[in-house]
């Protein structure tokens, strides 16, 4: 195609100034690192793309997780032209431009041209509505990218003319070898000069970058050109200061799956169980900047909010909940003040583990005594032979009764009077004591009712 809209090849030349990341793209789908449910062998991209059967996409994920890379290897693979939209700086003359230029291409040559719309979701309305009749027709397949929700991002019309491929984050490991492979590669990478990273900087270059293959790669070739600046000539040797340079920040002492990760996590809980607002931020503060899963904190505040607070505040497990929600719809880094949050509202709480004392109670009991079936008088009797045997006979039924409470023993014979929930005078625990009480009493009353 003529067009400079539409360049022969849909990988732009790289040269030595080009930065890494953009060196080290892949170039087919088998160099992809990551999302394998998408391009691994037999999986739905991989079978479309193979096929040239591919529809009208939008690809959803976190930054740098390959999105424009496979619209690229898309266009390449299906031997499709390729143009590359920026919403932040095109506009509508401009997509009805390309748009025209496209049609008259599929007529004339019946191949559909490949549009890539990196940041789809910042189109307006009439710019995503520009692109519809080109797609219905089969004169362009559209790939859009986006980091938002394209159900709230992009317009209906366009959105049912599509289908949505979710990418995830990339995995430390597979950060790992993304770095190792720009490493080791002597014509993209930066292999033509011996360098040596140690395993543990490898490993923190790869958590910092937080599912980021871009962040991490900008990274390394920034700490890479700080220690050649720094050692001269022969084998080069990135350290851990030339990564905090890089990166202009300190690299914690973390590994979360070593002891720290349970020396920081025991921390945080202790703080929060001692009603510490400022350790406990600071604790969770140095696991999150550490890299340190979100979610693993968020889950082990939903946990505290049961074990440490239970029924005082029966609110605390609302907001643990909540705030595990947030890591999960808006990720990090926003998510790192509801987290802060749900710490402050945890620690402040009335404490009180009378639940957990009642639970570990009562899986003792279960794991020392015999497993007793339910006294017949609650045991539930559908049929009539179940009825004939006895079951639910003499069974008092609450609400017949004044005080809606009958005193009736509903555990096992052997374990007859046995109390596990002790409620403390904490929080809202003072109140359910005094409803334990009147219970009591009302069942005491019962006794005198037909």
């Amino acid at each position: 195609m003529s067009s400079s809209l539409f360049p022969d090849s849909p990988q732009p030349p790289v040269g030595e100034s080009t930065p890494l990341a953009e060196r080290m793209r892949p170039r087919t789908l088998d160099e992809i690192v990551g999302q394998e449910h998408l391009i691994g062998k037999g999986k739905i991209l991989s079978e479309l793309v193979q096929r040239d059967q591919l529809t009208s996409i939008i690809l959803w994920g976190p930054p740098g997780t390959g999105k424009t890379t496979l619209a690229r290897i898309i266009a390449r693979e299906t031997k499709s032209p390729f143009v590359a939209y920026s919403a932040v700086l095109s506009g509508i003359k401009e997509i009805k431009v390309v748009m025209a230029e496209a049609e008259g291409f599929f007529r004339r040559t019946q191949k559909r041209t490949v549009v890539f719309v990196d940041e789809i979701h910042r189109f307006n309305k009439a710019q995503q509505d520009a692109f519809l009749p080109y797609i219905e027709s089969g004169v362009i397949v559209l790939i859009g990218a986006t980091t938002e929700n394209p159900s709230f991002e992009v317009i209906s019309a366009l959105l049912s003319r599509t289908k949505v491929y979710v990418l995830n984050s990339l995995a430390p490991q597979e950060i790992e070898v993304i770095l190792t492979r720009a490493l080791n590669d002597r014509e993209m990478g930066l292999g033509k000069t011996p360098l040596e990273v140690p395993e543990d900087v490898l490993r923190k270059l790869a958590v910092f970058a937080n599912g980021d293959a871009r962040i991490a790669l900008n990274a390394l070739e920034i700490a890479a050109a700080l220690a050649r600046a720094r050692t001269g000539t022969g084998i080069t040797h990135i350290t851990m200061e030339d990564l905090e340079t890089a990166l202009q920040r300190k690299m914690l002492q973390y590994d979360k799956a070593g002891e720290e990760h349970y020396n920081l996590i025991s921390a945080l809980h202790k703080s929060m169980r001692n009603s510490d607002p400022d350790a406990a931020l600071y604790w969770m503060g140095r696991m999150l900047e550490g890299g340190e899963d979100p979610l693993y904190i968020a889950r082990r505040m939903v946990r505290f909010a049961s074990e440490d607070i239970g029924m005082a505040d029966v609110r605390a497990l609302s907001v643990a909940l909540n705030a595990a929600e947030a890591v999960r719809f808006i990720g990090l880094p926003e998510c790192k003040l509801a987290l802060a949050q749900a710490a402050v509202y945890l620690s402040v709480a009335p404490k009180s583990n009378a639940l957990y004392t009642a639970y570990e109670e009562i899986s003792d009991d279960i794991q020392k005594t015999l497993n007793e079936p339910p006294p017949m008088h609650i045991r539930n009797a559908p049929t009539k032979l179940m009825k004939e045997l006895g079951y639910g006979k003499d069974y008092r039924y609450a609400h017949d009764y004044l005080d809606k409470v009958v005193d009736m023993e509903c555990l096992p014979d052997s374990l007859k009077g046995r109390r596990y929930y002790f409620p403390t005078d904490q929080g809202m625990e003072q109140r359910i004591r005094e409803i334990l009480q009147r219970i009591k009493e009302k069942k005491a009353r019962s006794r005198n009712e037909p």
